[in-house]
């Protein structure tokens, strides 16, 4: 699949950005704080309804505006689909499939499939376990849209369950209503609880041989990669591997079992204590946990073979011709060693579309522009196809700020014009006061 065109509307640094694309490599080419990664943050947020920079929508809607607009035509084999987000700061996202009425952003999930490679990938091997579940449940979640459903249900949930567990600490005993209170909890808890982790096994089992077979190919090293997962569930000095046998009753059984073993650290701690969210994605480089002793070039080998493994399993989940998803580098050869920049370049190459960013056309390996590819220069205020002297005018009406926050030295704004925003011909202006839900 590809994306033909992308058209924001008071996302991040852009005012109005109409940018029309094509299959096969574009390099985003500028100075660090232009807007380069704002340009692929907003295609990857129409894949995956998040940010890989920050957990909110409020820093993506530029200051001064009440909502963003994120559209994209999608082409798959031939199928062309238009997807128009709205992004609220305090209501629930919306989306136009089609310019069909608007429905929850979710409904969109599986129209569009990217992979994204950034510098923040290091915190999956670096960082603590909230990084590596994110990953996990996004990448089962783009397989199988209805798992979005399973994790609102969860975190929903855990919510109200956090709540009486706070509301009752210190307390000498739990009195009737609490007790029947918190065993509807627990049970609405499990449930979707053992609907996140179920996915997440089964997925595991898909990725690690891909994981491996992308990091062999990174380095040639001696170590192979493998993964594991770690369930607060499971009960102390229990063997973890026994989960990958587990059936969705079985994970709701264990669940279950371990709030009652835990019910009392529990109330003294107000929190609740075991499930999806306190559990971890273990990553290990040969026979020591990547965590802690990879060394830096290891980690970031590491890092990109969870990416490059989970396109892979992408293609492996549905090989039918326009499925490969959007593949996005966001400044990641300049801090690559030259074998791993030339091994990257060669990998990527093989992908329907990849959208690659770089601060200096130095930063571009020679292997990766050996494709037939498109230049776009970004600089503050303008973003323009090289050796197209018109594009400029014609992407961008206005740009302003700078990269790195949400408009807070945006300077003047424009108010005047058309403020529907552009879009592909045809495509409906965004829809300024669709109602959340």
């Amino acid at each position: 699949m590809f994306v033909d065109h992308l058209s924001l509307l008071d996302f991040r640094t852009y005012h109005t950005l109409d940018l029309p694309l094509a299959p096969g490599l574009t390099v985003f080419v500028g100075p660090n704080g232009v807007g380069k990664t704002n340009i692929v943050e907003a295609l990857d947020w129409a894949a995956t309804l998040g940010s890989h920079r920050v957990s909110g929508n409020g820093p993506l809607i530029a200051t001064g505006s009440e909502r963003a607009v994120i559209r994209t035509r999608v082409d798959r084999a031939g199928q062309r689909t238009v997807l128009e987000y709205e992004l609220n700061a305090a209501q629930a996202n919306r989306v136009r499939i089609n310019r069909a009425a608007p429905v929850r952003a979710r409904e969109a999930l599986g129209t569009l499939h990217t992979v994204l490679f950034s510098p923040e990938d290091l915190t999956l091997v670096k960082g603590d376990p909230s990084h590596r579940r994110r990953f996990l449940d996004d990448l089962a979640t783009a397989m199988r849209p209805v798992l979005s459903a399973a994790r609102s249900d969860y975190e929903r949930a855990l919510k109200q369950r956090n709540a009486l567990l706070k509301s009752t600490r210190g307390r000498r005993g739990f009195d009737e209503s609490d007790r029947a209170t918190l065993s509807v909890w627990n049970d609405q808890l499990a449930r979707a609880g053992a609907a996140v982790m179920g996915a997440r096994l089964q997925l595991l089992e898909a990725l690690e041989p891909e994981v491996d077979r992308a990091y062999q190919q990174l380095t040639d090293g001696p170590k192979h990669v493998s993964l594991g997962y770690e369930s607060s569930s499971v009960a102390p000095g229990a063997d973890q591997r026994a989960l990958a046998h587990f059936s969705v009753a079985d994970l709701y059984d264990l669940m279950m079992q371990a709030f009652e073993r835990m019910e009392r650290q529990e109330r003294e701690r107000g929190l609740t204590l075991v499930g999806p969210h306190r559990d971890d994605l273990l990553i290990r480089l040969g026979e020591t946990p990547a965590k802690g002793y990879a060394s830096h070039g290891e980690t970031w080998s590491t890092a990109l073979a969870l990416r490059l493994g989970s396109w892979y399993v992408h293609l492996a989940d549905d090989p039918a011709r326009g499925s490969a998803p959007v593949l996005i580098l966001d400044d990641v050869f300049a801090e690559l060693d030259a074998r791993r920049r030339r091994r990257l370049a060669e990998l990527v190459g093989q992908a329907e579309q990849v959208l690659v960013t770089a601060a200096v056309d130095e930063d571009l390996p020679l292997a990766l522009l050996e494709h037939t590819h498109t230049v776009v220069d970004v600089e503050p205020g303008s973003v323009a196809v090289r050796g197209d002297a018109s594009s400029s005018s014609e992407i961008v009406r206005h740009t302003q700020g700078e990269e790195g926050g949400n408009g807070e030295d945006h300077g003047d704004r424009h108010d005047g014009g058309d403020r529907s925003g552009p879009g592909p011909e045809g495509v409906e202006s965004a829809t300024r006061g669709a109602e959340g839900g």
